[in-house]
């Protein structure tokens, strides 16, 4: 086979032509750049009616200075998010310069007599495009919860009694990091007992309110509204009809001056028929002994069950996540304590760092998706009959949330997006080989 050498300065375009067996990619020339030949097989003809050698293809390119086309590395192992210190405040979601611009802006608008212009949520109308979204979470809330009572029939889980450590395997693990009351007597090692729903869930709740855009709670009126998970409170707020907890839906929007309210289409009685309702009908989405309502699976369809919890897992996280973008979640960034609605509450209940300095009033900031459903890491278990994980090889081993842990042992499939942070990939040592690892 010969080989046609041309000149860059001889280029000509027209005189290429290509065999039916090369491949040829057209590059993008310029007279005032140098080029280099290259040589591509297997691709269509280009030229037709021209003569050439058989099987031999010329072409031309520029060298490029970077990378044309660039691939997305998949990161083979991932670290957890870092754990925040208990004596600073959490980090702002949003950067507090914006914060501050926002609230300038405001203060101009208010300054010149002009209403803040709203729009659904925050003028306190639905958004009907996340009706069938609150709907769809809801339903998956419960089914979570159904399906993880079912699994801890089967599937063992242990919580430490001294701190909120959970594990998930047929022993309680060795790795001394117990940081609860009197670890120093049991050098860091966790006191366990049988773990329940509320491990694998965390619970974090709201008040419910009938009006969100209403009056505020007081720390003395705080036990004449209820507590429900925060999930269904934003789905309550996002369009959800529960009889026992209703929720005002307004037809004309809210009209705000600054940061006051000056119309709010008229106060309304709060009606409470929960009251006089079947307790039993709140129990679908509460995870308080959900064990106790839903039998023990037979052990053909625990995959299935599994497959279902880790599906309907997801679903609420998604769900939430869209529904947070639309709706406002208040999080306190001293302590754990989440509010649904434009502002946070009055309740003094904040025992975190300095709340004397607040007088125990929470420092509300915007919520994250974590702090409304939170992952809940634990160790993640290759073996769950194997021995227990040691504290000398903690480094190897990887973790997951709670829920995909058991749903994982339970015979589920594993998402992609966790096993990053599972560290499948990596070959546990022996401890005494481990000690050789510099």
């Amino acid at each position: 086979m010969g080989l046609l050498l041309l000149s860059s300065a001889l280029w000509d375009p027209s005189h290429i032509c290509v065999s039916p067996s090369l491949e040829f990619i057209w590059p993008h020339l310029s007279a005032s750049k140098s080029y280099s030949l290259g040589l591509k097989f297997n691709c269509q003809q280009f030229c037709k009616g021209r003569s050439t050698l058989p099987g031999v293809l010329v072409c031309a390119s520029r060298r490029p200075k970077g990378t044309i086309w660039r691939r997305k590395t998949l990161q083979q192992n991932e670290d957890l998010p870092p754990i925040l210190p208990k004596n600073k405040k959490k980090p702002y979601p949003i950067p507090f310069k914006e914060i501050k611009q926002a609230g300038r802006e405001d203060r101009k608008l208010a300054h010149m007599g002009i209403e803040k212009p709203l729009e659904p949520p925050k003028n306190g109308l639905l958004v009907p495009d996340l009706i069938p979204v609150a709907y769809e979470v809801f339903g998956a809330w419960k089914l979570l919860i159904k399906g993880l009572a079912q699994l801890l029939h089967v599937i063992p889980v242990h919580g430490c009694s001294e701190c909120t450590e959970v594990h998930v395997a047929q022993t309680g693990h060795h790795i001394r990091d117990c940081s609860g009351t009197n670890g120093r007597q049991r050098r860091s090692s966790h006191a366990w007992v049988k773990g329940s729903v509320n491990d694998i869930l965390v619970p974090i709740e709201s008040y419910h309110l009938f009006d969100p855009f209403g009056r505020r709670i007081k720390h003395d009126t705080r036990f004449e509204y209820d507590r429900i998970p925060a999930v269904v409170e934003l789905c309550v707020q996002a369009g959800v009809d529960i009889p026992e907890y209703p929720s005002r839906r307004r037809t004309n929007p809210i009209r705000i001056l600054g940061r006051r309210v000056i119309d709010r289409g008229g106060n309304l009685e709060e009606p409470k028929p929960w009251r006089f309702a079947d307790p039993s009908s709140l129990n679908d989405f509460d995870t308080y002994r959900a064990s106790e309502r839903f039998p023990l699976p037979s052990l053909s369809d625990l995959p299935k069950i599994a497959q279902e919890t880790m599906s309907a897992y997801e679903t609420v996280k998604k769900g939430v996540k869209k529904l947070m973008r639309k709706y406002t979640v208040k999080a306190c960034g001293y302590c754990t304590e989440v509010h649904v609605g434009p502002w946070g509450h009055n309740a003094k209940l904040c025992g975190a760092f300095k709340h004397q300095w607040r007088d125990g009033k929470h420092g509300w900031q915007d919520a994250t998706v974590d702090e409304v459903f939170p992952p809940n890491y634990v160790w993640h278990v290759r073996d769950p009959r194997g021995p227990p994980l040691a504290s000398a090889l903690r480094r190897y081993y990887g973790k997951a949330p709670a829920v995909v842990e058991v749903c994982m042992q339970a015979g589920a499939q594993i998402p992609e997006d966790y096993k990053p942070m599972m560290r499948l990939d990596i070959i546990i040592p022996d401890t005494e080989e481990a000690r050789m690892i510099a």
